[in-house]
């Protein structure tokens, strides 16, 4: 007898199922000719079917973390207005505020301050009239702007 090597391997005795995609009958399962690189074998309707099972979980999964967070975003919102409503209770619910800038009555409009005044406007043309005092020597315009120092001019 012939000895065999190590590396012999048994033929099986059945032919593995056609891969060339004939025809199963109605009562038959569809030949699963997609293999894996670890081994698991499926038919590529099945494989678009867990695809979608995927994506179906994987939407189910973001809706739900969309739900949560809006959740959670209301919940900070709603303890940020009880804070506020704790700390002014009433204020936040009516629309009579406290602080309020005083208007200026019309007759106090009319004494205005000059500093005030637009230059450009209607109400600078008044002050064209008032007389500006024109210094005449540079020694006058010092004395007024520091005042007298005594000093004799011979």
């Amino acid at each position: 007898s012939t000895t065999l090597p190590y590396t012999y391997k048994t033929l099986p005795s059945t032919l593995p199922p056609s891969s060339t995609g004939t025809a199963a009958s109605a009562g038959e399962e569809k030949a699963q000719y997609v293999m894996s690189s670890s081994g698991h074998a499926a038919h590529p309707d099945e494989i678009i079917q867990s695809c979608k099972a995927l994506q179906a979980y994987i939407q189910k999964v973001q809706d739900d973390a969309d739900k949560e967070l809006k959740a959670w975003e209301q919940s900070i919102a709603a303890r940020d207005l009880a804070e506020k409503r704790r700390v002014a209770p009433g204020w936040l619910d009516s629309e009579a505020r406290i602080l309020e800038p005083e208007r200026m009555n019309s007759s106090s409009e009319a004494q205005g301050n000059l500093m005030d005044v637009d230059v450009s406007s209607a109400e600078a043309s008044g002050l064209k009239g008032t007389p500006v005092v024109v210094p005449r020597a540079e020694g006058d315009e010092l004395d007024r702007a520091f005042g007298g120092l005594g000093i004799n001019k011979n």
